[in-house]
């Protein structure tokens, strides 16, 4: 056991990370035991974890596990930068979330990581023609998780969603690398058009619980956006917006605001 742990190390730290917190949880608390076996430990790669946990939320009266189950196999073996995504994401998790202590938390307990591998899946049946099926997935995570991500939203790796409920990103919306969000943040439009209409978040960006960035303009990178503020104009690299309208207060105040999570506008930040 130890040295194909030390192998599964080599190739996958990530997973081999996971493995290790998921037999030490059943060793702790062994009422999870089935949980977590049938999560994680039944599984050889991540990805088949990841496409029997997606499967096992998504799954309803229409559609059976089994079925969502071979779908999401199927992405994970066509596109291996889903995976990818996956272990940035959980590695940002923990990195950026005070709540989050294993590597194995986002995997099973975190809606905000489990919704957005239920976009990835559902972003790669759109870019395969296969709408249909990738509105499924949209409408059941909505259901399921409380968040709603248009599948031809293009979102990028090591992303935190924290709490998670009520997160809204428009069809056309972009967000790049290393994001955080809180819960109740919307990425919308500004009316009835159904041309390019949706916001374009930088790299390293941090948007702050219940803030509204609305209509087809661009968050530059590095940049912090204050809860509770409506954006409706460019927000510049590396500094601060709060408000309703949304104003820029300050600078960001750090390299890279979505990975230290500061959210408070201190009195240098607002030019006092």
């Amino acid at each position: 056991m130890a040295e194909t742990r030390m192998k599964l190390a080599e190739v996958d730290p990530v997973w081999a990370r996971i493995a290790r917190e998921a037999e030490e949880a059943v060793a702790h608390e062994p009422l999870l035991g089935g949980l977590v076996h049938y999560s994680i430990l039944h599984h050889p790669t991540m990805e088949r974890a990841l496409s029997y946990r997606t499967s096992l939320k998504l799954a309803n009266g229409e559609m059976s596990e089994q079925i969502l189950r071979e779908i999401c196999d199927e992405a994970y073996s066509a596109d291996p930068d889903l995976a990818h995504a996956a272990r940035a994401d959980i590695t940002a998790t923990y990195e950026r979330d005070p709540a989050c202590h294993r590597y194995l938390q986002p995997l099973l307990f975190f809606k905000g990581f489990q919704a957005v591998q239920a976009y990835r899946v559902a972003h790669w049946l759109w870019t395969q023609g296969r709408k249909d099926l990738a509105y499924f997935f949209q409408m059941r995570s909505s259901e399921v998780f409380g968040t709603d991500i248009h599948p031809a939203a293009r979102i990028g790796r090591g992303i935190m969603i924290d709490h998670a409920h009520s997160i809204v990103i428009g069809e056309t919306a972009v967000v790049g690398d290393n994001v955080s969000m809180l819960h109740s943040v919307t990425l919308g439009g500004t009316g009835k058009e159904d041309s390019d209409r949706h916001p374009k978040i930088g790299n390293n960006v941090l948007i702050g619980a219940g803030a509204k960035v609305l209509g087809n303009i661009t968050v530059g990178h590095c940049s912090r956006i204050a809860a509770g503020s409506v954006v409706l104009k460019e927000v510049p690299p590396c500094t601060t917006v709060a408000g309703v309208p949304a104003k820029i207060v300050g600078e960001a105040g750090c390299d890279q605001p979505s990975k230290e999570m500061d959210q408070i506008l201190r009195g240098e930040t607002l030019g006092m």
